[in-house]
């Protein structure tokens, strides 16, 4: 009886060490993905500025102000200690 016990332990533990294995796969690939977008993000906006300036300028100007705002209306940091 003990034998078989010891073999389910071994099974979850094989499960758990799988598991383990692909949330680090999974991490890998949604590292991945964000940094391709974030590339194609940026060689967008480069194209944008060649093709367009005026509505380059108006995107960055938008994306401007609304980071400002956020970090104005934004709740503060939490200091600890002195």
């Amino acid at each position: 009886m003990e034998s078989v016990l010891q073999f389910w332990d071994d099974l979850d533990d094989l499960v758990g060490a799988a598991r383990l294995s692909a949330e680090r796969l999974r991490r890998l690939c949604l590292f991945a993905l964000s940094t391709l977008l974030l590339m194609a993000l940026i060689g967008a906006g480069i194209a944008l500025a060649f093709r367009e300036p005026p509505l380059a300028m108006a995107a960055a100007t938008l994306l401007f102000v609304s980071l400002m705002y956020r970090s104005v209306t934004g709740p503060r940091p939490v200091r600890t200690g002195s």
